[in-house]
């Protein structure tokens, strides 16, 4: 279907300024608008994409860049950059980039060597990242001189980090500076990875148990509408959608990660923009986020390695402004904010208490290489089970110290366990429950 050679700008050809307007479209772009693409349409012919294949090669590049020239080379649905791909069309509209800009990727490659590992071989091991996606310039560097737009997923690099409660922690003694994982200046030496999400939709959806044609029907409407060859190209199997990635922190040498003689400490932490950058006491994110930190240097500098795996998912996926609606609930419902009821208010205004749904996280895992985790630092049964389920096998499960607890997130802590989280001390009871309770309406008003 295209939507022929008339703007959708289109009036009265009389009026000036739409006029204009349309001009201003058809220098960017083909005066043509095509809304969707069909298998069988003439000029459509994907570049070869084999998931799962052992060869890059034979696997082929992720194409999903919609130009003239590749519209009908391409072999995937939604577009780079993850939730960034908005910013980009911006950026075009308003004259700073223009549309067939090319990225130049001399100098980019990955700092240190990554796999190949057998789950980047496996089909239904990893299915929501591309395991190639940070080896474009070493294996489809063809694509790239013909033309073809061919864009990384995942990059990798170094850097140092510097934290206040870093430094708090060498100063009383619970780290110190060993010149080699932390600096004299107290710098945390780290390997960074950070990915975009790239969806295989036929293991996404054996992954939730569901039929392929229920999750691209979803997609497409929950969208709206935003991706229409979700419905009609059933031939391209791979989707990358508008949301967040994840970024991955390495305390040690990358190498001893799939090593079965060195020791493992790992945290996987969902985005909490409000704890982790700005400090709120309501939960326990920054405070769990600091002591994993602190966890995995101390690894480190035992011999070992530490990762911390930092998703976004902001406020269980629910998304901030969401959560920010449930702690007005919480605060003001009658009786205060009890634990009793903490899952409740978000049921009430979300309809789930949860949309992380930790099916696709352990992909990340498998694609560094991860066979064991000798320390988890996390109370999630979620995370916990999706892990092990996945076959890879936890030795220890660590939860955060008691007084590393904000008060006001007791009330979050105790509701959790007594939903099942994990914990070495006592679960609470329905009566322990409507007595943990945080602070009230009044005392958080300014």
């Amino acid at each position: 279907m295209t939507a022929g050679t008339v703007s959708p700008l289109s009036a009265d050809p009389g009026n000036e300024p739409v006029q204009d307007q349309l001009q201003q479209v058809q220098s960017l772009y083909p005066s043509r608008v095509v809304l969707t693409t069909y298998p069988s349409q003439h000029g459509i012919n994907p570049i070869p994409l084999k998931w799962g294949a052992k060869d890059p090669a034979e696997r082929g590049p992720v194409v999903v860049s919609r130009n003239q020239e590749t519209l009908g080379k391409r072999n995937a649905m939604g577009a780079g950059g993850g939730s960034y791909c908005i910013y980009r069309a911006l950026a075009v509209a308003i004259g700073a980039l223009t549309p067939n800009h090319r990225p130049d990727f001399r100098l980019t490659e990955p700092t240190n060597k990554f796999g190949p590992f057998d789950a980047w071989c496996d089909p239904e091991k990893i299915v929501s990242m591309d395991p190639w996606g940070h080896a474009v310039v070493e294996h489809f560097d063809k694509y790239v001189e013909e033309g073809t737009d061919v864009r990384p997923t995942i990059a990798i690099t170094k850097a140092h980090i510097k934290l206040a409660e870093i430094d708090d922690a060498i100063s009383k003694g619970i780290l110190s500076c060993d010149g080699d994982i932390i600096t004299k200046n107290g710098e945390l030496k780290v390997v960074k990875v950070a990915a975009e999400p790239v969806w295989y939709l036929p293991g996404v959806a054996k992954r939730f148990g569901i039929s392929e044609a229920v999750l691209r029907r979803a997609l497409f409407e929950d969208t709206g509408g935003m991706y229409p060859e979700l419905i009609t190209r059933p031939d391209l199997q791979v989707f990358l959608p508008p949301i967040g990635g994840l970024t991955v922190y390495i305390f040690g040498d990358p190498a001893f990660i799939p090593d079965p003689t060195k020791r493992l400490t790992m945290r996987v932490h969902d985005e909490c923009n409000g704890s982790d950058v700005f400090g709120s006491d309501i939960c326990t994110c920054k405070p769990y986020l600091i002591y994993s930190i602190e966890e995995c240097a101390r690894e480190a500098q035992n011999g070992g390695v530490g990762v911390v795996v930092y998703f976004r998912k902001e406020g269980r996926a629910l998304g901030e402004v969401t959560k920010y609606l449930v702690y007005n609930a919480r605060k003001r419902q009658e009786g205060g904010d009890t634990a009793a009821n903490y899952f409740k208010r978000t049921e009430f205004v979300a309809g789930v208490k949860d949309m992380r749904f930790q099916a696709l996280m352990p992909d990340i895992l498998h694609w560094l290489g991860v066979k064991r985790i000798d320390r988890f630092i996390s109370m999630s049964n979620m995370k916990y089970e999706a892990i092990v389920g996945s076959g890879i096998e936890i030795v220890e499960r660590v939860s955060i110290p008691e007084e590393r607890m904000p008060a006001d997130s007791k009330v979050e802590i105790e509701a959790k366990i007594a939903d099942g989280y994990f914990t070495t001390g006592e679960v609470p009871t329905a009566e322990t429950l409507q007595s943990v309770k945080g602070r009230n309406w009044d005392e958080i008003a300014h």
